[in-house]
C-alpha cells in the first residue's frame, strides 16, 4: 500500500495529480492520498483533504512506500516509523511554497539509506514503481526520537539567557 501525503501547509496539486495518475496506471495497486487544500481532486484513488493523526500514524505504519513532498515533519515521521521514503520538493517558482528551503533539505538528505529524492512527477511515477518492486533498506538504527543530552543542554542554556556551546555532528 501506497501512503501519499502533501503534509499540512500548502496546496501541492502536481504531487497529487500524479500520484492520482500512477494510481490510474497501477489500478492492482492500493493507493491513499492525503490531498490538504489543492484544487485537484483525485478520480483514480482514495482521498482525504486531512487526516486525524491516529489516522496518519496508522496509514503510515501500515503502508509499504511512504510518498511526500520534502518537509521536516513528514521525513522525521517516516524515519520513526522506519519506513521507506519518496520524496519530491516543492518548488517556489511553481507557486508551490513561499522559499526554496525543500530543496535544499532535499539536497541534506539525498543518499540518506531508505530515502530516494526526485526532482519531477515523471521521476516520481517511476520511482514508485520501482520501489514497489524492489523496495529499499531502511534500517534507521541511526535515528533517535530522543534528543541528545547536548541538544538539551543548549536549549536550557539559550532560554536561560545564555550563549550556548556548538553542538558538533559526532555529538
Amino acid at each position: 500500500m501506497i501512503f501519499a501525503s502533501i503534509g499540512s501547509m500548502l496546496p501541492f496539486d502536481r504531487f497529487v495529480r500524479a500520484v492520482d495518475e500512477w494510481a490510474r496506471d497501477n489500478p492492482g495497486e492500493e493507493v491513499f492520498i492525503q490531498i490538504g487544500e489543492g484544487a485537484y481532486e483525485p478520480v483514480h484513488a482514495p482521498f482525504a483533504r486531512m487526516v486525524p493523526m491516529s489516522e496518519y500514524r496508522k496509514r503510515l505504519k501500515d503502508c509499504d512506500l511512504f510518498v511526500a513532498h520534502v518537509g521536516m515533519g513528514s521525513i522525521l515521521q517516516a524515519l520513526e516509523a522506519r519506513k521507506q521514503m519518496l520524496l519530491i520538493p516543492r518548488d517556489i517558482a511553481l507557486g508551490e511554497h513561499t522559499t526554496d528551503h525543500q530543496v535544499h533539505t532535499a539536497r541534506r538528505f539525498q543518499g540518506r539509506q531508505g530515502m530516494k529524492i526526485v526532482e519531477s512527477t515523471e521521476a516520481l511515477k517511476a520511482e514508485m514503481t520501482a520501489l514497489l518492486r524492489e523496495p529499499m533498506k531502511v534500517d534507521g538504527s541511526d535515528f533517535s526520537i530522543k534528543a541528545s543530552p547536548q541538544l538539551l543542554d543548549a536549549v536550557a542554556t539559550f532560554l536561560k539567557g545564555g550563549t550556548p556551546t556548538p553542538i558538533s555532528k559526532a555529538g
